[in-house]
């Protein structure tokens, strides 16, 4: 199995009517939570017992979202990148994540997952969809500020959707009615995966444990590779 960076870029339906609870899910430090319950210490357990070859992954995620929660006003949302090749436990370790951090898990109200090839299947249609995802995650952060939105497949996105998402990411963005910079974002990515299998693959020539993969060993090599391929604007 392929080591699994978490690369933290630390960079559907409309929004409920108005009424004082959305406003205290969406505002409050405290209040309303809108069933976000994060256990990381079980979730370092769970990611212990599940997750195998996967040190960077277990290390960087528990740490990422520990550090994002225990803020009350965090500066911007906490963006998670996950990268490489099919059947190296990105979907498994996000299911895992989301888990630990609502009771109903990736069953949510307020967990929302897009595939694009399920989601934003025609590209003619790529102006409809740039209008409806906006809406999506504008309306659902409206209703909850804690709200994690995942999106898979990102190498498949059509180009311009991306563009939507990224003001979301930042610290300036303003979303009217909700603290939106305690939101969470998840990218699933096969974009990378050549190259992280190459580094590891050098660690084992080199008589080195894959433990001691860094992200730095990798991060770069990850970078080029998606900004280098020419039909993806991830």
């Amino acid at each position: 199995m392929s080591p699994l960076p978490v690369l933290l870029l630390l960079l559907a339906a409309p929004g409920a009517p108005w009424d004082l609870r959305t406003l205290s899910c969406g505002l409050g430090a405290g209040g309303c939570e809108c069933e976000f319950r994060p256990r990381l210490e079980d979730l370092d357990c769970d990611l212990a017992r599940n997750v195998f070859g996967q040190h960077l992954a277990r290390e960087l995620l528990v740490k990422a979202v520990s550090n994002f929660v225990e803020k009350p006003d965090p500066v911007k949302p906490l963006v998670l990148s996950f990268h490489g090749w099919s059947g190296t436990g990105k979907t498994y370790v996000s299911s895992m994540l989301l888990k630990h951090l609502y009771r109903p898990g990736s069953r949510s109200p307020y967990v929302h997952q897009f595939s694009p090839t399920l989601h934003f299947p025609h590209a003619e249609h790529v102006e409809q969809y740039k209008e409806d995802l906006k809406s999506w995650i504008q309306g659902n952060l409206s209703s909850c500020g804690r709200s994690v939105f995942l999106f898979d497949e990102m190498d498949k996105m059509h180009p311009g959707l991306i563009d939507v998402i990224v003001p979301f990411l930042g610290p300036s963005w303003v979303v009217y009615g909700t603290n939106y910079r305690r939101a969470i974002f998840i990218f699933i990515s096969n974009a990378g995966g050549e190259q992280i299998n190459r580094v590891a693959l050098q660690f084992w020539q080199n008589r080195k444990d894959r433990e001691e993969i860094q992200l730095k060993d990798l991060e770069s090599a990850i970078s080029k590779a998606v900004l280098d391929n020419p039909h993806s604007e991830y």
